[in-house]
């Protein structure tokens, strides 16, 4: 029988990271859920785990900017990126009637993305917790009265608990992308093959024109930029890193050209993954 692959990633069980995980790598995974971001990144690392799976951005809340600044730490290679439509559910224990609410716990992000429904029932007050399924599992095992949880549906269904109102965030346009990391990149990426994206990070002088300088490269190619990220630069206040997708394959001439282009322009420069886009 094949060794199971065994993915960490933060949270706990029925979080929106364990759905990105089965969407990247299949069903019949080892999981192995982490307290933080910075854990899961260890124990990739370390070798505790095969693969890692952690959030980058969310269409309504942005970056996860600690995630960023791990990517650079670590120096795990993007193997691939999927994306996760977040449905948040009002979840309580089994035979814990909606009136009897009076206080939902979730991660501050999902409690920030249903407004509309705090608006609508003001006497249900939202407490900040480390985890959406974590909330769950509290709730589980804690019974406190008068609580319920902000979180997925796995989550209900996997600590059995049952769900008051579904689909209760404010936008329905709720998306969170995904990086599957490893402790190694693929041996090749392919060569003029379309439907890739290559992430890197950069610095460069802090001096007029120096950041245009440095875009130019991809647009001299015809490269089309995905998205760029500055994160401050520790050590050096007022100076920044740039993080940067471009739609393409390092195994692609006019980006290999681009590359070498922009390692000429740059203090630092790595490329942190070439990987399909994903959906």
């Amino acid at each position: 029988m094949p060794k199971r692959k065994r993915v960490a990633f933060q949270g706990e069980r029925g979080a929106f990271s364990e759905e990105a995980s089965v969407q990247l790598l299949g069903e019949g995974l080892d999981l192995d859920p982490r307290p933080s971001f910075e854990e899961v990144f260890a124990a990739l690392a370390g070798g505790s785990a095969d693969y890692a799976v952690v959030p980058i951005e969310n269409t309504l809340a942005g970056s996860v900017h600690e995630n960023y600044d791990h990517l650079l730490r670590f120096k795990l290679p993007i193997v691939a990126e999927t994306s996760v439509r977040i449905v948040h559910n009002l979840i309580a224990r089994p035979k814990v009637r909606f009136s009897q609410v009076s206080r939902v716990f979730s991660h501050p992000v999902a409690l920030g993305q249903c407004l509309k429904f705090f608006r609508k029932h003001p006497r249900i007050r939202p407490e900040n917790y480390y985890d959406t399924a974590g909330g769950v599992k509290m709730l589980m095992e804690q019974a406190p009265d008068g609580a319920a949880a902000i979180a997925s549906a796995a989550a209900a269904a996997f600590y059995g608990a049952s769900i008051l109102r579904r689909s209760i965030e404010d936008n329905r346009q709720n998306f969170t992308r995904f990086f599957l990391l490893a402790r190694r990149p693929p041996r090749r990426s392919p060569a003029g093959a379309k439907g890739w994206k290559t992430s890197i990070v950069f610095t460069t002088r802090n001096i007029p024109g120096a950041l245009f300088r440095c875009l130019s490269v991809f647009a001299l190619r015809d490269i089309n930029l995905a998205k760029i990220e500055s994160r401050p630069l520790r050590g050096k206040p007022w100076e920044y890193l740039f993080y940067l997708d471009f739609l393409g394959s390092v195994g692609e001439t006019r980006c290999r050209n681009a590359l070498r282009h922009l390692g000429e322009l740059t203090d630092l420069f790595q490329v942190l993954g070439c990987y399909r886009q994903g959906g």
